[in-house]
């Protein structure tokens, strides 16, 4: 049994978090969010100690250390995107492995900050990029790398998901700290195509809002049209009629990659391969980071290859 604590407890993906270390057989020992609302606890480790504050939490890991001699094994991540690598640092200090959220971190060169961190330590940085272990997704790289196409993969990507006027308020609203959408809501989508279809060789941007962006990513082995939203006004009517307030799609060649079931026990399938001694890098977790952050900076132009939700 390993010992786990969590930084971002009340937060969205934390549940992923707290099921995935139960069902995996490990122990949380402590927790840490400034907000209160954590009821979700008694669902998995009611006897877990909880703080508001960095500095009680601190303390209370150093005397389990000092007094008690149990070690914290490792802490996940699951606080604000720019809190990430601060959060990270802290783990590998406390001589623990960190488990991280995505994205990793907000720029390219944070990442070189953290891989002389972890090469000083005798811990490692583990990055969740869930998608990876996701068997549609796993089933479509291997039909690729089977085949030996003399033309690129012809691929959109679409990615709706409703949000509401809480999420322009929030720490997600404000790109500094997010990262803006294509970060916070399409690098896990940039992180899969890149892994299965190559390196990026071109990018363009041809929409960039607060609440949607669209471009065009040329990779080594497919061109890909993409679209991203948190609009509810960009779901099809189709979509609309039945209530649901998020599309997800993907077309390779025209034929639809099925992937709409499967997400709920990725992050446990995660921690698995952690556990095991596997897992992602920060060397697996660049090339998505770079991606969209080069994204988020490139000039928005008006002529190119579009995706038909342009």
């Amino acid at each position: 049994m390993k010992n786990f604590a969590i930084l971002g407890v009340a937060g969205y993906i934390a549940p992923r978090h707290l099921m995935a270390i139960k069902e995996t057989g490990n122990n949380l020992l402590a927790s840490l969010d400034k907000n209160d609302s954590v009821g979700i606890l008694d669902s998995y480790f009611p006897d877990s100690s909880f703080f508001v504050e960095f500095e009680r939490f601190d303390r209370h890991i150093e005397k389990l250390k000092r007094q008690e001699g149990i070690q914290l094994d490792y802490v996940s991540v699951c606080t604000p995107n720019y809190l990430h690598d601060s959060h990270i640092r802290m783990a590998l200090r406390r001589g623990a492995d960190a488990l991280c959220e995505k994205p990793l971190v907000l720029n390219p060169w944070n990442l070189d900050a953290l891989e002389a961190i972890e090469e000083e330590s005798q811990n490692r940085i583990h990055a969740i990029l869930q998608l990876r272990l996701h068997p549609s997704v796993i089933a479509l790289k291997k039909k690729v790398e089977s085949q030996k196409n003399k033309t690129k993969h012809e691929i959109d990507l679409t990615y709706i998901t409703s949000r509401g006027k809480w999420y322009d308020i929030s720490w997600k609203g404000d790109e500094s700290k997010s990262g803006g959408i294509v970060t916070n809501i399409g690098i896990h989508f940039f992180d899969m195509l890149t892994w299965i279809f190559g390196n990026v060789q071109e990018s363009e941007v041809y929409l960039r809002d607060l609440d949607k962006a669209s471009g065009y990513l040329e990779l080594e082995n497919a061109r890909v049209r993409w679209f991203l939203s948190i609009d509810e006004n960009s779901l099809p009517e189709e979509v609309k009629v039945k209530g649901q307030r998020t599309f997800r799609s993907i077309t390779v060649g025209g034929e639809e990659i099925e992937f709409s079931k499967g997400f709920t026990d990725l992050h446990t399938k995660t921690y698995e391969e952690v556990l095991l001694g596997n897992g992602f890098s920060l060397k697996d977790a660049r090339s998505s980071i770079e991606t969209v952050y080069n994204i988020r900076n490139a000039k928005v132009v008006n002529n190119g290859i579009k995706h038909p939700y342009l």
